[in-house]
């Protein structure tokens, strides 16, 4: 006489169970009041094939080739299917600036908005050489 006891008692168990589940799953949802955030000290976005078509980073600080201090910097590129990096934006304390490359294939072609402390400027090149700079 247990066994069928103790099979109604496992079968009204996992009867709650499942109640407690699917009231569970019919409770109405509400909207987050804050959305999450995504954290990192960098982003890419990749295409199908995995090439990286989008990056965003923070650089730190560096000194360049000829010896200039260079400040930290975030930086967003906008990148080819043939892996160009064709628009760049970038940020930093002393100089915020975008560029735009020509095609691949090309390797004097672009166009650079930069302000840099108290001034600004505008230089624009072609492949041919020819090349023009405006400032206010």
């Amino acid at each position: 006489m247990k066994t069928p006891r103790s099979l109604f008692a496992l079968t009204a168990v996992n009867l709650a169970l499942l109640l407690l589940t699917v009231a569970q799953y019919w409770r109405p949802a509400f909207a987050q009041t804050e959305p999450p955030v995504l954290r990192g000290r960098a982003l890419e976005i990749v295409d199908s094939q995995g090439r990286v078509r989008a990056s965003i980073s923070v650089l730190p600080p560096a000194r360049s080739p000829n010896g200039d201090q260079q400040a930290e910097t975030v930086l967003l590129r906008l990148i080819t299917e043939r892996g160009r990096p064709s628009v760049k934006i970038a940020s930093s304390e002393p100089a915020s600036g975008l560029s735009f490359a020509g095609p691949t294939g090309t390797k004097d072609t672009y166009l650079i908005l930069e302000a840099r402390e108290t001034s600004s400027s505008l230089k624009l090149r072609n492949e041919n050489g020819r090349e023009q700079v405006l400032r206010p």
